[in-house]
């Protein structure tokens, strides 16, 4: 039976913390989806659609790694898909307290046997987070190995268009 889990997030942009958590859920699933939620309330840099492309990029070197695309509830679209588990990566015991109380309201939401699975960031990745580097990168200052490098690219090239 294959497993397949769900790696569910706003990745604006994914950053190297992000590809920690995919690189190593990748090893455990049979296929994993990146799944970028579309949140029409939130004021994001990148398009859903260009954070799809750039999540693409990003994974293609994992076979079993797809990404799409939803909106609305996490559970409906895990229950939709079928997905056995949620993959969520905690960097610090914040974000744990956040993503308890989403897991346990899932549970309740989840029609099938789906688990919330923690991930720790690694060490060298706990302090990164998305919104972390479009403010330094805003500010001129260096994301340099915090990011895919063609991700920096890109996000050098969205403030500079946005700036205009």
């Amino acid at each position: 039976m294959e497993r397949k889990a769900v790696y569910p997030g706003s990745f604006d942009p994914v950053t190297n913390g992000h590809l920690n958590i995919i690189e190593r859920a990748a090893k455990i699933y049979d296929s994993l989806t990146v799944a970028i939620v579309v949140n029409p309330n939130k004021k994001s840099l990148f398009t859903v659609d260009e954070r799809v492309e750039i999540a693409r990029e990003a994974t293609r070197h994992l076979p079993n790694v797809k990404v799409d695309k939803f909106s609305g509830l996490l559970a409906d679209y895990v229950n939709d898909k079928g997905f056995d588990a949620v993959v969520k990566g905690l960097r610090a015991g914040s974000d744990f307290e956040n993503e308890l109380q989403m897991s346990q309201m899932n549970a309740r939401l989840f029609t099938g046997n789906t688990e919330t699975v923690f991930l720790m960031t690694d060490p060298k990745c706990s302090f990164i987070s998305s919104s972390l580097i479009k403010e330094v990168a805003t500010l001129g200052g260096s994301i340099e190995g915090l990011v895919p490098e063609f991700v920096s690219g890109r996000i050098i090239n969205k403030l500079q268009e946005e700036s205009k």
